[in-house]
């Protein structure tokens, strides 16, 4: 293993869909700053559209960066042959016609020298996953209800 390797993080991924194909970019400047300030690393970042008789097509960043986020620019040709046509297949059956959606690969860099460290003391990975905002607030508000009875 390389020392880059073994300090690599975690790497996640996501997928958002921009109903109706409403992309305001709002969050790209964000995603930029997690990037600027070495939180993240985009391996991979595709954007679809999908048509209303079901269609899909790529949306090149150079056509993003023309509708005015200039910010995208720093992340074209990112490929780390991670996200497959499979992939980009699997995403385009679930979106709902006339919608677009990011697909973004990343390593979670934050996390590589814990993780680099944690393998190196014996330590292995046997779960992981993530808590969905919706469950998070619902048992906030379950224990605020509870804490005022």
């Amino acid at each position: 293993m390389s020392s880059e390797t073994d300090e690599t993080g975690p790497i996640d991924y996501l997928v958002i869909e921009f109903p109706g194909s409403r992309m305001t970019g709002e969050g790209l400047p964000l995603l930029v700053d997690l990037v600027d300030r070495g939180i993240i690393r985009i391996l991979d970042l595709v954007f679809v559209r999908k048509g209303q008789d079901g269609t899909v097509a790529g949306v090149e960043l150079s056509e993003l960066t023309a509708d005015g986020h200039e910010d995208l620019a720093v992340f074209e040709g990112v490929s780390s042959g991670l996200l497959g046509r499979e992939d980009i297949d699997e995403v385009s059956a679930i979106l709902e016609p006339g919608s677009a959606a990011g697909i973004v690969i990343y390593e979670n860099v934050w996390a590589g020298p814990l993780a680099a460290a944690l393998r190196r003391s014996g330590g292995r990975l046997i779960a992981n996953g993530r808590i969905p905002v919706q469950e998070i607030l619902a048992s906030l508000d379950a224990a605020e209800a509870g804490s005022r009875a």
